[in-house]
């Protein structure tokens, strides 16, 4: 039973990377983690991705660099004003200016850096280093 995709497809990402493979296929699809896989894909900690359609949900084939060291969903998503950004970097990411936090936002799913230049607040999703 499948209780939360975003964690199942991060650790997905994450195993594969630890194998050293250069792919990996997600499924089930959805459009919360095409949203993150297209920040990770701007940030450049993964290839390309590629949503194919099998008749049930679809399933996304991602291309990997071997750039991640760890990534994971951060439960319960807690929601963070413009201002507090720092605290949660400290307590998920390895060092400063290393990796990002995904963010959704009322104007979308981005990267905690792109969210303090909007200068917007959000519920926290996920981290990659």
């Amino acid at each position: 039973m499948l209780l939360d995709p975003l964690a199942n497809a991060m650790s997905c990402i994450k195993n594969a990377e630890n194998t050293g493979k250069s792919s990996c296929v997600i499924k089930p699809a959805s459009k919360l983690i095409g949203a993150v896989l297209k920040v990770m894909e701007e940030a450049g900690y993964v290839k390309d991705f590629e949503f194919v359609d099998d008749g049930k949900s679809g399933i996304f084939v991602v291309g990997l660099r071997g750039k991640i060291n760890r990534c994971g969903v951060i439960k319960p998503r807690t929601s963070v004003k413009k201002m507090n950004f720092e605290q949660y970097e400290k307590r998920f990411l390895p060092a400063r200016d290393v990796g990002l936090l995904i963010v959704t936002t009322p104007e979308g799913v981005m990267s905690h850096i792109k969210s303090k230049e909007r200068e917007i607040g959000g519920s926290l999703l996920a981290y990659v280093y």
